[in-house]
């Protein structure tokens, strides 16, 4: 009976995941309606050319500004709010990345800068190590450095989100670009 339960338990948890977890879905974003063409997928094909655009500007970006992506991740961009919930976004969040396998774009996050943001998380995943980051490195650095590198135009954010970018851009300016990924290794 004890290895039927174990065995019941470990059939049901990845279908207990996608219904709980909405993140678990960019695993298989087709599954919930939305349409995937190499690493961008939408909710509404109409705007696929939009969202490949908007997603290689982004890279290009990001890439040349901040640090080389090793991978591009998976995006997945929703311009209705039914999209946006079903992936776990919820206003006035304008996307989120899942470690380094794929970033979320709700219905606000339809601007460069959101892109890049999202995709300087990814990078920080890839340097630092997804867990590293999110557990151990500190808020100002996170999310300081994406709304800062992104070319965030907003000026000034809303706090506590510009006291973090201030915070970011200080200790940027004491250790110096060609050092920051050495630097925030030891934060």
């Amino acid at each position: 009976m004890i290895r039927f339960l174990a065995l019941l338990a470990l059939v049901c948890s990845p279908l207990v995941a996608w219904a709980v977890v909405k993140q678990v879905r960019v695993i298989a974003p087709e599954a919930m309606g939305v349409s995937c063409e190499v690493n961008v997928c939408v909710d509404d094909r109409k705007r696929l050319a939009e969202a490949q655009a908007l997603y290689e500007e982004a890279v290009r970006y990001v890439d040349a500004n901040v640090a080389r992506l090793q991978t591009a991740p998976r995006a997945i961009f929703c311009s209705t709010p039914w999209c946006a919930d079903a992936f776990g976004i919820r206003s006035p969040v304008a996307g989120y990345n899942v470690g380094t396998f794929a970033i979320v774009l709700g219905p606000r996050g339809w601007h460069g800068y959101f892109v890049r943001h999202e995709l300087i998380h990814h990078l920080q995943g890839e340097r630092l190590g997804s867990l590293d980051n999110w557990l151990l490195k500190p808020e100002w650095f996170r999310e300081g450095m994406a709304y800062s590198l992104s070319g965030d135009p907003r000026r000034p954010l809303v706090q506590p989100l510009e006291g973090l970018r201030a915070e970011f851009e200080a200790w940027l300016a004491k250790v110096g670009r060609e050092r920051l990924w050495d630097e925030a290794g030891r934060l």
